[in-house]
């Protein structure tokens, strides 16, 4: 039987012990509270706790239920929106995986151009050796369904989303064609399809001319390509196109300045938060470049391609043409994250070689040339009906192209009358099209066709970086 004293003693020792236990415990605790504070920052805020609380109360309370991932992702929105920033963004899930394969040099599909009409999906043309192509797809084949799912009411995301996949699967296309009575299926293996942002031609006086339509993962190396192609049939001159070029990889930029602008010299230099961090980018060029530049730019020129502008401008002594460009002058990098979302967030600004800052104030061109005012007409309906007694932008828009293709309908007042109607069928009967008088769908889409065939054989910009480079050539 134990004694008092023991009893007081073996009392007293787990008084200490516990003591012990609560000051570890505690101090764990702590610990754990500052680990956590410093790992996520977000949890220092006051405001993050009305986040949580805003998380629950939806997750316990709302009427229709919600979903925890949603909930999350539109917070991480919500989190870039903030910034006001048009170039920094959240995607989610899909939408990422989406946002990245942008920039790939090849998708994964059936290898068609569609454009939306009427509420139908109408092929534009089918590439070269695709197997829409192999399959025998061709020039205004409507897509009715894919799969079995009707394309009615349907985006083009949709379709897209439908049509693409992983290499070798398979995916049944039914379409309609003019002059057959019932839709048909074609059953279709999907394939890698090359993506080309890279298009040259040889012109008169040796002058080789490449549009760029933006800068993805391989228009270095197409931009090679072509460029060997022009000198070996005998190019005098460069003149590159960037018009409507909206940017893209820096990675790729910067390719292909280095096969323009002497090894060594600078192509841009890029400046971090506080301007404490500055990297400048030179070119790698390994091949001497010995031929006169003329670049063309305009309005819709932006990020990469204003990179491309200023550097061929400062350290090659290209001649710019055309008019001001966009003024995008900041850098975004992309994150890819686990579950396939992106966050894409600006990192940094981007300087010329002469030292310029071209954010929200554009790079000016040597020579400035606009484009007639038809070029800039808004795109008119597909899915609806112009017709006799139709008012209001898109009638002003129609007759305004009618105009400028050659077809008189008045003045354009944005009142569709008798001689607007008249205008219309001599135009559909030129163009072998049903005379009704009025414009919607296939008519809509012809007339716009002309006029873009219209600009380019006049292209007023292309004709002076023509003279420009000529002049060049010449030493003028």
């Amino acid at each position: 039987m134990e004694t008092e004293s023991k009893m007081k003693r073996r009392g007293a020792g787990l008084l200490v012990a516990l003591a012990v236990l609560l000051v570890t415990a505690a101090a764990g605790f702590l610990a754990g509270r500052w680990w956590m504070m410093e790992r996520y920052p977000m949890l220092k805020d006051p405001a993050f706790a009305n986040l949580d609380y805003t998380y629950r109360e939806i997750m316990s309370d709302y009427l229709y239920g919600a979903d925890s991932s949603e909930l999350i992702h539109g917070a991480a929105k919500g989190m870039t929106a903030s910034l006001r920033d048009p170039y920094s963004a959240y995607y989610a899930g899909e939408e990422g995986k989406e946002y990245v394969q942008r920039y790939d040099d090849h998708i994964v599909g059936i290898g068609v151009e569609i454009r939306e009409e009427d509420g139908e999906f109408v092929v534009t043309s089918a590439y070269k050796g695709a197997p829409a192509d192999e399959a025998g797809i061709r020039k205004d084949d409507v897509i009715v369904a894919v799969d079995g799912v009707s394309m009615k009411g349907k985006t083009m995301q949709e379709l897209v989303s439908r049509t693409r996949g992983e290499v070798g699967t398979k995916v049944t296309i039914t379409i309609r064609r003019d002059g057959l009575t019932e839709p048909f299926d074609v059953t279709l293996v999907r394939e890698e399809i090359p993506v080309t942002t890279v298009y040259a031609e040889m012109l008169d006086d040796g002058i080789g001319k490449v549009q760029i339509t933006r800068f993805a993962e391989g228009t270095g190396k197409e931009f090679g390509k072509a460029v060997d192609e022009l000198l070996a049939q005998g190019m005098r001159g460069l003149l590159l196109d960037l018009r409507s070029n909206p940017g893209g990889l820096l990675s790729s930029t910067l390719e292909v300045a280095s096969r323009l602008i002497p090894k060594d010299k600078v192509i841009l230099e890029v400046v971090y938060k506080d301007e404490k961090r500055r990297i400048t980018y030179t070119s790698t060029q390994s091949k001497a470049w010995d031929k006169p530049i003329t670049v063309l730019i305009d309005e819709s020129s932006a990020s990469s391609a204003e990179v491309l502008a200023a550097a061929l401008r400062d350290s090659a002594g290209a001649k710019l043409v055309g008019m001001k460009t966009f003024g995008k002058g900041v850098v975004q990098t992309f994150r890819p994250l686990k579950d396939g979302s992106v966050l894409k967030l600006t990192e940094s600004e981007w300087v010329t070689p002469s030292g310029g800052r071209i954010n929200k104030v554009g790079i000016e061109p040597h020579v400035e040339v606009g484009l007639p005012e038809y070029a800039s007409l808004p795109v008119l309906p597909t899915d609806e009906v112009l017709k006799v007694g139709s008012l209001g932008q898109d009638v002003r828009t129609a007759e305004r192209m009618l105009e400028a293709v050659g077809y008189d309908p008045g003045e354009p007042e944005g009142i569709y009358d008798e001689r607007t109607a008249a205008a219309v069928e001599r135009f559909q009967r030129d163009e072998r099209l049903t005379p009704t008088g009025t414009i919607s769908g296939r008519t809509a889409f012809k007339l716009m066709d002309r006029l873009r065939t219209k600009l380019k054989e006049e292209d007023p910009q292309l004709k002076e970086a023509v003279r420009t480079l000529r002049g060049m050539i010449e030493g003028k």
